[in-house]
């Protein structure tokens, strides 16, 4: 994954865990898992999700709504509650990097919480479980206070975070525990402390700042598809994204996350294998869409209300709340994180009635967005810029390609400057396989300003040796269309993002699979305009030849004329 990724990679496999929850002595009531992160090994702490909870809780999931709570002590749950965590050490390749062993691979009887001859991960014993008890449930007030405006009122009935796939069976009762327990972790104590093996614990675990990483920065998820199912298989599975928006602890991003990976660590490269976040959500459907994005709750606030609460424990626990990780590095203020990449600030929020898209200010006073979004001539538009700072303008579409033509375009030109925006510098040459970004308002339009995803040009599809059409695994949602792709290396305006894709059988959407217009069809259009206010390079767009109609169709050109049967 990288040089970079070295350090962060050696702490979330050293610190990653999973939890299994059983009731005493009823083996067939089944079993909870989730994944966790170790937040010190002597003494053992562990934090993990907090919805393998909510079967034990004596005053049901209930109580994890009541207003003004923000943790709850172990006594809160049954005494029939019996915790087991399993972990394993890392073998480093001469790479840096770490390989798992071929041998002992487990059987299904590996998930089973009963002790028993340790089997194989990466070529060194995997931990039998280990006992452990409840200390603390604990949420951050700041994160269910956005989640409510984000996600709650009238956008609550389109939003489904249940961790089973929209077909599977999953009961309301079910599925309402787990929307409760969703920005709810764990505080665990291991007995006895995790102190063997004290050279093979790699680096300490320590904690982002809350605002100390900024939007569009790499980031390393580690979790166990699966919770305890498996883990020679599954333990510690990682997974690479960005941080793709934020609202105050309340965290997205694009790394791909399985089911059992809640309470997982996501990592960052700088701080170097600093604590960021952990999952609360890794699966989240938008209108019966998959949006692609994991739902994170920031590790910082969520510590500070475990010191805090853990003073309330009595002086056995108290001690405790000096063994948490500290914060690495100091706070830098909100703008750190809004600003994001440079190139980022050139996405603006459009809005033509009641539609609204993404666009990409490409000069002072000329957006580019989808014709989809602003589909009229002469149509007045709301232009917003949220970064560097919320600037809002009216403009009017000069031009807006026909519903016949390939291309999804359309030009507003504005009534002012938006002021501090950037002009991106537009590619000349594209590269498949290169890293690329796409900025946009999908999702959540205004409410969290644009959303950074990353992928690569999957692929470059030319007519005549002319680029027509960009494809890339960046996620994109409902609200992208219209916002810019942009190489991750360069900053180069690589196209303008058009649609994703759609199975016509099953009306499922592909997040991870979109199209754009590559900037090169464009410019010099773009360039005659502002030049010289003439639309007749924008017009061609509209006379497209067949062979690029075909591609925007999704077709295979037609090897030779259809014949008619009359």
């Amino acid at each position: 994954m990288g040089r970079q990724w070295g350090p962060a990679m050696r702490v979330a496999e050293q610190a990653g865990c999973v939890v299994s929850a059983s009731r005493a002595g009823q083996p067939e009531a089944g079993s909870w898992s989730c994944s966790g992160v170790i937040l010190s090994r002597s003494p053992g702490l562990v934090l993990c999700h907090g919805g393998i909870f909510t079967p034990f809780l004596r005053a049901g999931s209930g109580a994890l709504t009541a207003a003004g709570t923000s943790f709850l002590t172990g006594d809160s749950c049954g005494d029939d509650l019996r915790l087991h965590v399993q972990w394993g050490p890392t073998a480093e390749s001469p790479a840096g990097g770490a390989e798992r062993s071929h041998q002992g691979l487990c059987t299904p009887q590996c998930a089973g919480l009963e002790p028993g001859p340790p089997s194989r991960l990466r070529g060194r014993p995997l931990q039998s479980p280990r006992p452990a008890e409840l200390l603390l449930l604990l949420t951050c007030p700041a994160f269910r206070a956005h989640f409510a405006r984000l996600f709650g009122g009238e956008a609550a009935e389109q939003w489904r975070f249940a961790s089973a796939a929209l077909d599977d069976e999953v009961s309301e009762d079910e599925e309402e525990d787990q929307l409760r327990a969703l920005g709810w972790f764990a505080l665990l104590r291991v007995r006895p402390a995790l102190e063997e093996a004290a050279e093979e614990r790699g680096p300490a675990v320590a904690v982002a700042p809350l605002w100390a990483v900024p939007k569009g920065a790499q980031l390393l998820a580690c979790g166990s598809p699966f919770g305890a199912f498996c883990p020679d298989i599954f333990l510690n599975t990682l997974s690479r994204g960005v941080l793709s928006n934020a609202a105050g602890p309340l965290l997205l991003t694009d790394a791909r996350c399985l089911p059992g990976t809640e309470g997982g660590g996501v990592f960052a490269a700088r701080p170097a294998g600093a604590l960021v976040a952990l999952v609360a959500a890794p699966l989240c459907w938008k209108a019966r869409e998959w949006v692609g994005l994991t739902l994170l709750c920031a590790a910082a606030p969520l510590l500070r209300v475990a010191r805090a609460a853990i003073g309330r424990l009595g002086s056995d626990a108290a001690a405790l709340a000096s063994l948490l990780p500290p914060e690495v590095g100091a706070p830098r203020g909100l703008l750190l994180r809004d600003s994001g990449p440079p190139w980022a600030a050139a996405a603006v929020l459009v809005e033509c009635g009641t539609v609204w898209g993404s666009g990409v200010a490409v000069a002072p006073r000329l957006v580019v967005t989808c014709r989809h979004v602003a589909p009229r001539e002469a149509a007045r538009v709301l232009v917003r810029s949220a970064i560097p700072k919320n600037v809002v303008t009216w403009g009017h579409v000069v031009f807006a390609t026909q519903e016949t033509s390939p291309y999804d375009i359309a030009v507003v030109s504005l009534e002012e400057d938006l002021d501090g925006a950037p002009l991106p510098v537009p590619a000349e040459h594209f590269h498949e396989g290169e890293a690329v970004s796409v900025v946009g308002f999908g999702v959540f339009g205004q409410a969290c300003g644009p959303s950074v995803t990353s992928g690569i040009l999957s692929a470059v599809v030319q007519v005549d040796d002319t680029p027509v059409m960009l494809q890339t695994t960046c996620a994109v949602n409902g609200g992208s269309s219209g916002g810019p792709l942009f190489s991750t290396r360069s900053g180069d305006l690589l196209g303008i993002v058009t649609s994703n894709t759609r199975d016509n059988n099953t009306g499922a959407t592909y997040p991870h699979l979109n199209f754009s217009v590559p900037i090169t069809v464009l410019q010099p259009a773009l360039e005659q305009y502002s030049q010289t206010g003439d639309l007749g390079g924008l017009r061609e767009l509209d006379r497209a030849s067949v062979p690029v109609r075909v591609v925007w169709r999704l077709q295979r050109p037609l090897t030779k004329a259809p014949q008619s049967k009359l």
